[in-house]
């Protein structure tokens, strides 16, 4: 009886042979698949911090040149551009700001819309304009952010 016993044995032994390998390469996967999950889900946080950081950035700068103006409102009409050519005088150092903080603002510079310009205030509106360098490469559309304010004396 005995004999029959380690027969029996022996045979399950040899139908069980190999399958703690098969248990350890699937938990090996399962455990790779959660870490490349894990690691994607860094990379789109990365991206949604670079972008707010951008939109918050173009914000403050825009409400930056808003204050600027608000305080020599008189001269509103010395701050329009339009983006193209040498800038006004007035906006020379903000441009150049704004080229070292938003990506993509030496092509896509901002503008400066004055509208019903007076000795007393103007209509403003200023448009931030960026894009990644990704987002050019793939040809997708610049992110905008317009602020629209009445400046008066």
């Amino acid at each position: 009886m005995t004999t029959s016993i380690k027969r029996q044995q022996s045979a399950a032994a040899r139908l069980q042979r190999g399958v703690m390998l098969i248990e350890a390469l699937l938990a090996i996967l399962i455990f790779s698949v959660g870490i490349l999950a894990i690691v994607g889900m860094q990379a789109v946080a990365i991206k949604s911090v670079t972008e707010s950081k951008t939109r918050s950035d173009a914000s403050f700068l825009a409400n930056q040149l808003m204050a600027q103006m608000w305080t020599d409102a008189g001269n509103i009409n010395a701050y329009a551009y339009a983006g193209t050519g040498t800038p006004p005088a007035r906006l020379t150092a903000w441009i150049t700001t704004v080229q070292t903080r938003l990506p993509g603002a030496l092509t896509l510079p901002p503008l400066v819309t004055i509208t019903g310009g007076t000795s007393s205030g103007a209509l403003v509106q200023i448009t931030m304009r960026w894009q990644m360098p990704e987002e050019a490469a793939q040809g997708l559309p610049a992110h905008n952010f317009v602020i629209t304010a009445s400046v008066y004396v």
